[in-house]
């Protein structure tokens, strides 16, 4: 057995109703001044005013940053650390989806340790140390909840990531109430997400893929293929809901420690350049980067594919990697999601600009089963455009 390294949080907390009992599960962790870190949708919904009132309640000053878009911009980035460092606080709160939690990992690196920005990029890299920190997802999707990883968008189209433990939240709190009433679309596009988390952490090559990644990589699939249409056509549905949010919790821990590949890196152009939400991008590229990937990695493919599918336990190996690929191709149709590059827009002139974009992805085309040039991401954003 290869040496290994496994990181996650000090503590999880799964229980409805967790984030409105904030100031007994971490307020004492967080300290007297708190940033709470989220977006602006969360805000009108009012989903994170239990927790607000909970750490107020208990005497914490909690000031809000709640201008957190979709792929987070450096100068939101930015915002979010002048408005900690006006306040003088304490401890940092990431409430929300993958951006808001993203924003909150890098404000509390860098709140903590005034250290340059520049020098965290890559993996590795962040110092530290930071404030505490405490992630409160409200979709099931990135699990950034439980990760080292923090994505920022530079520029006009650039994402560069910080990767490194030092990110790793003190307590990640999931509460299943929070994803009730999670549109259709966007439950889609996470739950698709999570399962990418797990199959590319599965799969990946990183010489740190583990046993423990390899576990819980197989039961977020068990969990997400067993829940992901109910969640999406029955919002409402608390059991399917809280089995997304833990699996996608556990995809993340698999994927935090074991590195994930080429469709996260084929993926990140199609959002950098053209604003497709993470999920979807991912969703739009799986068939084709894993069709591509087959002949390196068909032995893997058939091993995970009866977790995510049950029926396909029933052909043989050899068929079972085809037709795990073909499942989530019709899984994509059954969710009502958009399923072709063309369909969100893309120009097909576009594709050799996106090619070249995800050839700086190193940090993850180093982990995928078989390698990718340019002109393999190039064909591979054909076939799914």
């Amino acid at each position: 057995m290869n040496p290994f390294a496994f990181h996650t949080p000090h503590a999880i907390v799964f229980r409805p109703g967790a984030s409105a009992d904030l100031a007994t599960v971490a307020g004492p962790r967080l300290g007297e001044r708190v940033l709470l870190v989220t977006d602006p949708g969360i805000c009108k919904l009012g989903l994170c005013n239990p927790a607000i009132a909970a750490l107020e309640a208990a005497g914490t000053v909690v000031t809000v940053f709640d201008t957190v878009e979709a792929d987070p911009s450096h100068a939101t980035l930015m915002g979010a650390i002048e408005a900690g460092r006006s306040a003088d606080v304490t401890g940092v709160v990431g409430f929300g989806g993958g951006s808001s939690l993203d924003v909150a990992k890098l404000a509390a690196l860098l709140l903590g340790s005034g250290e340059d920005l520049d020098g965290a990029w890559g993996v590795g890299n962040a110092r530290g140390p930071r404030l505490p920190l405490v992630l409160i997802p409200t979709t099931s999707g990135t699990g950034s909840e439980v990760t080292p990883v923090s994505i920022i968008t530079m520029g006009e189209n650039e994402k560069r990531g910080v990767s490194s433990p030092v990110i790793m939240p003190d307590i990640a709190v999931l509460d299943p109430d929070l994803t009730l009433g999670l549109p259709p679309a966007i439950t889609a596009a996470t739950g698709v997400d999570a399962m990418v988390h797990a199959i590319e952490a599965y799969a990946s090559t990183s010489p740190n893929n583990n046993p423990l990644s390899r576990t819980l990589a197989r039961e977020a699939l068990r969990l997400l293929g067993a829940h992901i249409e109910t969640a999406v056509h029955d919002g409402a549905n608390r059991e399917a809901r809280g089995a997304m949010l833990l699996g996608s919790m556990l995809a993340g821990q698999a994927f935090a420690n074991s590195p994930v590949a080429a469709v996260h890196a084929l993926a990140y152009p199609v959002g950098g350049i053209f604003h497709i939400p993470h999920g979807l991008s991912n969703a739009l590229v799986l068939p084709a980067v894993l069709r591509f990937n087959l002949p390196e990695a068909a032995g893997t493919y058939a091993e995970i594919a009866a977790d995510a599918f049950p029926k396909l336990g029933e052909i043989g190996t050899q068929a079972r990697a085809d037709a795990f690929i073909g499942e989530l191709e019709a899984l994509r149709i059954r969710l009502s999601m958009p399923t072709r590059l063309r369909d969100v827009d893309i120009p097909e002139d576009a594709l050799p600009r996106m090619a070249a974009d995800a050839m700086k992805q190193t940090r993850l085309l180093v982990n995928n089963p078989r390698e990718v040039s340019e002109a393999d991401a190039l064909a591979i954003y054909k076939e799914a455009w």
